[in-house]
């Protein structure tokens, strides 16, 4: 997940939290689990409430670990969130009731990572384990897990972001499933030592920084499933510009490998080595845009008025505005006045607050150089996001297509 990403999502679980709605109690609804997509290369995948009761806009799924090579010391974890802005998958130590086995690194001693995000970081031992997801696979796949308690001395060079965010009610999520337009996490890691990723941990409170070679790294995992592995396609329902209660939709693997994730007649969209593109919104190009399911809403700079209080990130327009955004990839590709709403986020939130799924969410952006098109530009849409250097029968990756 981007950096600027993941205070926009705790802010706004903080927020509700702070009074918009009711936190904590919730757990009244419990939504149907959604009918099975077919096809061995697809998963459900569904934006509700969330493990903590007070997600928005946060699209789950469920993945299967095993002690590798193991076919009985496994375990299916639920809400785990679909990322196409980050790369890996990331678990929860307080989820996890497996003991996998410690990825070491070039010293020999257990490599463990630091994942930091603007308002916090994440940090824990990278360890081994075979991944399944619907009828695709990984084996011996190095993921996070975050916040073992078996590693609390953190480097300060990772802390120094703020608070740790390695509980499900601090990060939102029982884990993330990173499947953006790359195949690793860290590349330059594979060369040099760059701080606040990864370390080298004789023991679990004396830790260095470290070289991370790729194949000890964690990586995208589509990249290593046998087949369906040089992309994703998300297929998810339009939603009401009101909200809401849950949705449900497809996550499908692979692109013009099978029947059901052929390509079609979309615009393919190029992104260069940081996943992003230019967007142009109110007269000013934004060089450093991109387009994201982990981020939970429309997230730019503009003279919208913000709400009050807890809410001063989201904008509160007097009424629900119609907006366009153009969009440019980096092989020249266009489209122009890409529509869009923008709703007050104080009212949707209050009037309807048992809602998950919300469209016209939006909030400013920190970087003024960046739009960034969340969760909310995948509804009603079919995206594919195919891996660098990998090619379909519409171009080679890295791209976003719809």
């Amino acid at each position: 997940m981007p950096a600027n990403l993941r205070v926009i999502r705790t802010a706004l679980g903080v927020a509700l939290c702070l009074g918009v709605i009711s936190c904590g109690g919730g757990g009244s609804y419990s939504p149907a689990p959604p009918a099975p997509p077919t096809g061995g290369n697809t998963v459900a995948v569904i934006v509700d409430e969330g493990p903590s009761n007070n997600s928005v806009n946060t699209l789950f799924t469920s993945v299967t670990v095993c002690v590798p090579g193991s076919t009985t010391s496994c375990q299916t974890i639920d809400h785990i969130q679909v990322d196409t802005g980050s790369y890996g998958l990331r678990v929860l130590s307080t989820v996890l009731s497996l003991t996998l086995p410690k990825q070491m690194a070039a010293s020999g001693s257990p490599l463990v990572e630091c994942t930091q995000f603007v308002d916090g970081y994440a940090w824990g031992p990278v360890e081994l384990t075979d991944m399944t997801i619907s009828g695709e696979s990984a084996k011996s796949m190095p993921i996070q897990v975050i916040g073992d308690p078996n590693y609390t001395t953190v480097p300060s060079d990772c802390s120094s972001t703020g608070s740790a965010e390695d509980t499900v009610t601090t990060f939102g999520a029982n884990g993330i499933l990173g499947i953006g337009p790359f195949a690793l996490n860290c590349p330059l890691c594979a060369m040099q030592v760059v701080p606040a990723t990864y370390y080298s941990c004789a023991t679990p409170s004396t830790c260095v920084g470290t070289v991370a070679a790729e194949d000890i790294q964690e990586p995208n995992p589509v990249t290593l499933f046998a087949t369906d592995n040089n992309g994703v396609i998300l297929d998810m329902p339009a939603v009401t510009s009101t909200g809401q209660l849950n949705v449900t939709g497809t996550l499908i693997f692979g692109i013009d490998t099978q029947s059901n994730n052929a390509s079609g007649t979309q615009t393919v969209f190029n992104v260069n080595g940081n996943a992003e593109m230019t967007m142009t919104f109110d007269g000013q190009m934004l060089n450093q845009s991109f387009i994201d399911s982990g981020s939970n809403g429309i997230f730019f700079t503009s003279n919208i008025s913000p709400c009050a209080g807890s809410l001063t990130s989201f904008y509160c327009p007097g009424s629900t505005l119609s907006l366009t955004v153009s969009l440019q990839g980096t092989n020249g590709t266009m489209i122009n006045n890409v529509p869009f709403m923008i709703g007050n986020a104080q009212t949707m939130l209050t009037n309807n607050p048992t809602f998950n799924a919300f469209p016209t969410l939006g909030g400013t952006n920190p970087n003024a150089q960046s739009f960034d098109y969340g969760l909310p530009f995948f509804y009603g849409k079919r995206v594919a996001v195919a891996v660098e250097n990998f090619k379909t029968t519409v171009g080679t990756g890295p791209y976003i297509a719809y």
